[in-house]
């Protein structure tokens, strides 16, 4: 009864890595896609992309980063691959701004009453 739960189980593994690696041939195959998608956005857009991912970074760096920031930043670059330049700026304008409010929060004074 062991052997066959183990060679069950050594089944089900070799089948999701199967399917594991079948998904990264799959993404790899459209990276020139997604590359040539992104070139395709406005240089504005990125400049904004490229300044949300760096205050994400910074908020990130000193554990402030709020969900809403990282929510934004992944929707702005989901805009990227496609080329839609106009949702790269909002959603990267939007967590940009959340990311420096994040920072911002640092400044306040601790609600913590019992140090």
């Amino acid at each position: 009864m062991n052997k066959l739960l183990i060679i069950l189980a050594g089944a089900g593994v070799l089948t999701l890595g199967g399917c594991a690696s079948m998904d990264n041939m799959a993404s790899d195959s459209s990276s020139p896609a997604a590359t040539q998608a992104a070139a395709a956005i406005t240089p504005e857009a990125q400049a904004a992309l490229t300044q949300a991912e760096a205050d994400a970074a910074a908020a990130a760096k000193n554990k402030v980063q709020w969900t809403t920031t990282e929510a934004a930043l992944k929707a702005a670059q989901d805009a990227a691959k496609t080329g839609d330049s106009a949702a790269v700026l909002k959603n990267a304008k939007f967590a940009s701004a959340e990311a420096k409010l994040s920072l911002g929060q640092m400044q306040y004074p601790s609600t913590d009453v019992f140090k």
